[in-house]
């Protein structure tokens, strides 16, 4: 914009100053002829009484005297009886008509001659001719022009400075404004514009502050009511609570305490989630071997029940990552239970854990089932199962928050497979992180194999020759 702007002034400048310019070097290229041959006239002139007066032998040494005067502008005298005095010339046809009692500028072979008709003589007329030569006729005539063309760039550099200046306000506060825009794209609603600048720019930067606020105003809006509809669910978690406590086995009563305590702490962290302010970035970190290891371990038992053989592989050591404990927990979960929602009682699947290349980690689930017919499963609300279609949409949001990617492929087996990618903490080594080493509940590795052609990225996924289910038994915890 700012170019345009320049280029613009300078167009209508260039315009101004060459109308303005080309007839003004041209009425001085006139006016240095004019001026040159009025010159030219008047000497002429002076010259006519001598004529008139003196005899030819007194005269000729006079013009001589004059010519020696100015040799630029030479003078003859032609008489009546033929006789030519000064500088030598033809009697040319300006010539012999100015003898006929005419006096005129006319031009001539390289400049311009002035004819003065001298009358009354006893032979006749007499012409006096001053000659004016073309380099005199524009003497001083290309400094001047190259004077207005110092003046027309000097006024065109001014233009442009002066457009510059302009312009630079212009961009200034559509810069702010950008910025301002970016920053409320990328989630922090507190960002707001400069009034400044034009009034349409003024109005163009109130409207965005304006739109801003109302957006905060709406996401408040719509964290207190999913925080009101989740307090609503206290009410039959306490008569659940109150059941519970109300059964007489110990064992089953244990157990279903134990799965409302889940479901209070669940409702009790999306309260505490919905409350929490638009576009607070808390700096949050976990360790993603320990966290999926425990989750594979819950898992583990019911897996057990339905005869799978489920195999877990995380590094030694932590593997940091930027999510919550609570929300890769929630992940993990999510893949899991599409497993075992979402497939036959029997069939393999396999849980593995790696570190990325720039940090972070990378987390695959995958099964020996049938896989995802729909390929956009992890679209939100798109299910081919019957469910909500939410579960993919969360794990595939929980990884876009950390920074990384959720794919959904195809395992070497044939069946689904869920890659997620985690980002890298925000720091590189987490407090009461940096020596704690993770034992996990079950530990199967497998040779690394470099094929991944169902990853849209260098494959975290160690794939071999067999698969879970193959008839290999696992190691027993």
């Amino acid at each position: 914009m700012r170019l345009r702007i320049i280029l613009l002034v300078v167009a209508v400048s260039s315009m101004v100053l060459i109308s303005f310019l080309v007839p003004l070097a041209l009425v001085l290229r006139s006016s240095a002829a004019d001026r040159t041959v009025s010159s030219a006239t008047v000497r002429a002139q002076w010259m006519a009484p001598l004529v008139a007066t003196l005899s030819a032998a007194s005269l000729r040494p006079v013009v001589d005297q004059v010519n020696e005067a100015d040799r630029t502008e030479p003078i003859t005298v032609f008489l009546p009886g033929g006789a030519v005095l000064g500088q030598p010339a033809a009697w040319s046809a300006g010539v012999r008509l100015a003898a006929r009692g005419r006096s005129f500028a006319t031009q001539a072979d390289g400049g311009v001659e002035v004819l003065v008709a001298v009358q009354g003589l006893p032979r006749g007329t007499a012409v006096i001719r001053a000659f004016v030569p073309g380099p005199k006729l524009r003497s001083g005539v290309t400094r001047a022009w190259l004077v207005l063309g110092g003046v027309g760039l000097g006024l065109l550099l001014l233009s442009v400075a002066v457009a510059d200046q302009l312009a630079r306000s212009l961009v200034r506060t559509l810069r702010a404004l950008a910025r301002a825009s970016d920053l409320l794209a990328a989630g922090n609603l507190a960002a707001r514009a400069t009034l400044a600048g034009p009034p349409e720019m003024r109005q163009v930067s109130n409207g965005l502050n304006r739109l801003a606020a109302r957006i905060g105003d709406l996401l408040a809006h719509e964290r207190e009511a999913a925080a009101d509809l989740s307090h609503r669910l206290r009410t039959p978690l306490t008569a659940l609570r109150i059941d519970a406590e109300s059964l007489h086995d110990r064992t089953e009563r244990a157990q279903l305490l134990s799965d409302v305590d889940g479901l209070q702490h669940t409702v009790d962290e999306i309260i505490r989630e919905a409350r929490r302010p638009a576009g607070a970035t808390a700096r949050v970190a976990c360790d993603a071997s320990e966290v999926i290891a425990g989750r594979a371990a819950f898992w583990q038992p019911l897996a057990d029940d339905q005869d799978r053989q489920m195999t877990l592989e995380i590094p030694a050591g932590p593997v940091g990552v930027r999510v919550s404990r609570d929300d890769l927990a929630a992940c993990t979960d999510i893949l899991l239970e599409n497993v075992f929602a979402h497939t036959a009682e029997g069939v393999a699947l396999s849980v593995r854990v790696s570190r990325r290349a720039g940090g972070g980690a990378w987390l695959v689930v995958a099964d020996a089932g049938a896989g995802f017919a729909d390929p956009d499963a992890a679209l939100r609300g798109r299910s081919s199962a019957g469910s909500t279609g939410l579960g993919l949409d969360i794990a595939r949001r929980i990884a876009e928050a950390s920074g990384g990617t959720l794919t959904v492929g195809r395992s070497p087996a044939g069946g689904g497979a869920v890659t997620v990618g985690l980002g890298p903490p925000a720091d590189a080594a987490e407090p009461g992180q940096r020596h704690r080493r993770v034992r996990p509940r079950l530990i199967w590795r497998r040779p690394p194999v470099s094929d991944a052609g169902w990853l849209d990225e260098p494959a975290p996924w160690a794939a071999a020759a067999t698969w879970p289910g193959d008839g290999l038994r696992r190691p027993q915890p």
